[in-house]
């Protein structure tokens, strides 16, 4: 497929997620560089897992709507859910799709409940965050585009919060220019302060010292974690991409073989880098075995002419 520019950054970011997410599900049964890239090389499909099944529901709810219904979105979810309950949910979601459904309740108001009323704190939102935070990269409400986006199942303050300055990361890493130096610390700097919650203001700062202290990978991931928990795992996989950000392989490979929640740091981390390097800068030995990669592409392109329109 030839693509324009923005297409080709809609299309690296989509692709890109879905990819570090397949990777990354593989890295749970090879969990060092060497048999992971063996099996790489080996096995003939790569396929994702819920993160991505959630992140192309809520490209489709943008395509159909140009913006965020929760409702709407909720069904979506509910109805990729339904038709493919195997890719690996875990318990959160088929929860409130079930009140939904069955109790009479919107999506937003089962989400509620989950954890005892506190919401769910998890990478849930993050993990599928990728097209809106390219399609509401200029709009100056992009936080609450990604709340209401969130909120559908994570309605936990964390988790919110979470989302959202990933769909930032997603939105700055889509304007800077791979053939420019790389603002590390004021890329990071923009996060500190979009953060709305202490702890993800906390972990944003800690990246932001290490580094400029040039710390390890192994280092990074023992403070910032890699949990199912947003907060222990999408500051860990923002790390991977800067650390990182001229090799989508490098970006991928720190993200998924520090251990904690694999296929969801390789999707946070792979949408990052994907969509700054673009569907160019993916590797075609791995891409080229991603399950339903055309209808990943096409669906990124129709949005990105789509947003374009609309600037």
């Amino acid at each position: 497929m030839d693509m324009n520019a923005m297409e080709s950054i809609y299309a690296g970011g989509m692709l890109g997620s879905a990819l570090g997410d397949a990777v990354g599900e593989c890295a749970f049964r090879f969990p060092d560089e060497e048999s992971l890239q063996g099996h790489l090389e080996g096995t003939g499909l790569l396929r994702y897992t819920d993160d991505t099944a959630m992140a192309l529901g809520l490209a489709e709810c943008l395509l159909q709507l140009g913006d965020i219904d929760q409702q709407e979105l909720g069904r979506i979810f509910m109805t990729n859910y339904e038709r493919e309950p195997w890719r690996g949910y875990g318990p959160g979601p088929p929860a409130v799709f079930s009140r939904a459904r069955y109790g009479g309740m919107s999506f937003t108001a089962a989400a509620r409940m989950l954890f005892d009323g506190k919401g769910s704190l998890g990478n849930g939102a993050a993990m599928r965050i990728v097209a809106l935070g390219l399609f509401f990269r200029h709009s100056t409400i992009l936080y609450e585009k990604a709340r209401y986006s969130a909120e559908v199942t994570h309605c936990h303050p964390v988790g919110i919060d979470g989302a959202a300055i990933q769909a930032i990361a997603v939105s700055q890493a889509a304007i800077l220019d791979p053939e420019d130096e790389f603002p590390a610390l004021p890329f990071i700097e923009k996060l500190v302060d979009a953060a709305r919650t202490d702890i993800i203001r906390e972990k944003m700062t800690a990246l932001k010292t290490l580094l400029r202290e040039n710390a390890s990978p192994s280092e990074a991931a023992g403070i910032l974690g890699r949990s199912v928990a947003v907060h222990e795992s999408m500051p860990f996989a923002v790390f991977s991409y800067v650390k990182n950000h001229r090799s989508y392989e490098d970006t991928i490979h720190c993200a998924v073989l520090h251990g904690g929640d694999r296929d969801t740091l390789g999707a946070m981390a792979g949408a990052l880098s994907g969509d700054y390097l673009g569907a160019g800068g993916l590797p075609g030995d791995w891409l080229v075995k991603l399950e339903n990669r055309n209808y990943i592409a096409n669906l990124a392109c129709h949005l990105a002419g789509t947003a374009h329109a609309e600037e």
